[in-house]
């Protein structure tokens, strides 16, 4: 990469700053209960849980680049058109009821429905779905990238700056540090496409010079694979940020407007990220798919405009590392540790959720160290886990008494994860999906068949 000036380094350096400053010294009261520090005090009006949301569901930006400069317009396929159908299902049929229930999380709702083993269940998986590992392996190998950093260093660097601002503003600092992060996740990408257009020329030329492969839905991948990205894409039902954000708006309209309009801006980052990821199929050559964007910023952008495009790429992963942080923290530290135990009720979860924030900063520090690759880490994360949770979700939002008894509950989150755990180690051994089949698809077909048995044989059953 082209050395940084000292225009790119006095940039990236007032952003850090900023953050520091309005995530931790702006804060004018530090958070005195669970509620104002997991959820702002139920008051995020319709701007924050927009910037918010945005800046959180969109971390994976560097996985962006390695799929779009391997498989092209595929990345849209699976990375984008099911998370607006996803979230469009959510913003009309999920959101409202969430900030009705008046619930902290989505372990509550389980135990609310099913037991408290459930809830304890359901919230240790929700620990590793909601891990930041994948998007703290994007932030390490950027810096090393850009410092020459050894990754461990800089997996530890990216955990210890991410926790800096949570630990004494919790949701109330994420929030206000992700309007800072929102502007330039859209200010560099404006940039990078400006200057993709002006110098090498405009989205239809680049296009009519891609090789054919990088044109078609699939990417040479199997129907198969992209079909179960799609089905990842549930993963949006069961995203704790989710639930965070719509628990935490002031009203339902809140929580319906801001995913819509949410919608929007992703439809157009879209655009921007997918379109500049295509013209790094002809103007990059590296061995190193993960850092195309930065490598395409160092090879089009001029003193000042790569410090900006830079700081926007640093700001669209850190805006989720903090927030998964602390969602993973929250699980961990109040829907496990607390509920084991608490022996009062009124007893505060907060310096729990602490102890959790640091026991996930470094869990995912070696989840990262040992599978890097941001795309592999989703796909991993979401086959084994989504089977397991996204049908009793759906299940206890569609009836309003327990389906099942706990018991039975817990049984029916844990055998498609199994399922779907051991079928993945036999891939990877085989180096080859198992028959033939992604570990996801086993794992949701067990949870449908447990579903449809248990419920004629369960007496609390509608």
């Amino acid at each position: 990469m082209k050395q940084f000036h000292v225009f790119d380094w006095s940039i990236l350096g007032l952003y850090i700053i900023g953050l520091i400053w309005v995530g931790v010294y702006k804060q004018n009261k530090k958070p005195v209960s669970q509620n104002e520090f997991i959820l702002s005090g139920r008051k995020l009006s319709l701007g924050g849980f927009i910037a918010t949301l945005v800046t959180t569901w969109y971390g994976a930006i560097l996985g962006i680049g390695e799929n779009t400069f391997l498989y092209g317009i595929q990345t849209w396929f699976i990375f984008s058109l099911p998370y607006y159908l996803f979230a469009m299902a959510y913003a009309f049929w999920i959101a409202p009821k969430i900030n009705q229930m008046n619930l902290v999380s989505i372990p509550d709702h389980f135990r609310n429905h099913f037991g408290n083993n459930s809830g304890i269940i359901s919230a240790l998986l929700i620990t590793f779905l909601a891990s930041p590992a994948p998007y703290i392996l994007s932030m390490g190998i950027l810096l090393q990238f850009l410092f020459g950093l050894e990754l461990g260093i800089s997996l530890i660097i990216t955990s210890l700056l991410s926790v800096t601002y949570i630990w004494n503003g919790g949701f109330s600092a994420v929030v206000k540090t992700d309007i800072i992060q929102f502007i330039f996740m859209f200010l560099g990408f404006f940039i990078i496409f400006g200057f993709l257009c002006f110098e090498i020329g405009t989205p239809n030329e680049m296009l009519t010079q891609l090789p054919k492969q990088y044109l078609e839905p699939f990417g040479g991948n199997t129907a198969q694979y992209v079909l179960a990205w799609f089905f990842i894409a549930a993963w949006t039902f069961i995203d704790p940020g989710f639930f965070q954000r719509c628990a935490a708006s002031d009203s339902p309209e809140t929580a319906r407007k801001g995913i819509l309009i949410s919608i929007s801006f992703w439809a157009v980052f879209d655009c921007l990220t997918i379109i500049s990821g295509l013209y790094t199929v002809n103007l990059i050559n590296t061995d190193q798919p993960l850092l195309a964007f930065p490598l395409l910023g160092a090879l089009i952008l001029p003193v000042g405009f790569l410090g900006l495009f830079i700081t926007g790429l640093i700001a669209i992963i850190m805006s989720t590392i903090d927030s998964l942080s602390l969602v993973s923290a929250i699980t961990l530290g109040r829907d496990i540790l607390w509920r084991i135990k608490r022996t009062d009720q009124n007893s505060d979860p907060v310096p729990l959720i602490k102890k959790g924030l640091v026991i996930i900063s470094f869990l995912s520090v070696l989840l990262a160290f040992s599978l890097p690759s941001v795309v592999k880490l989703f796909y991993t994360i979401g086959s084994i886990l989504i089977p397991g949770l996204i049908l009793p979700f759906i299940v206890t939002l569609l009836k309003t008494r327990p389906t099942f008894n706990d018991h039975t509950a817990v049984k029916w989150i844990l055998s498609p994860v199994i399922v779907s755990l051991l079928w993945f180690v036999k891939s990877y051994i085989d180096g080859n999906p198992f028959l033939g089949i992604e570990p996801f698809y086993p794992g949701i077909i067990i949870s449908i068949i447990y579903y449809l048995i248990a419920s004629k044989k369960n007496q609390y059953g509608d």
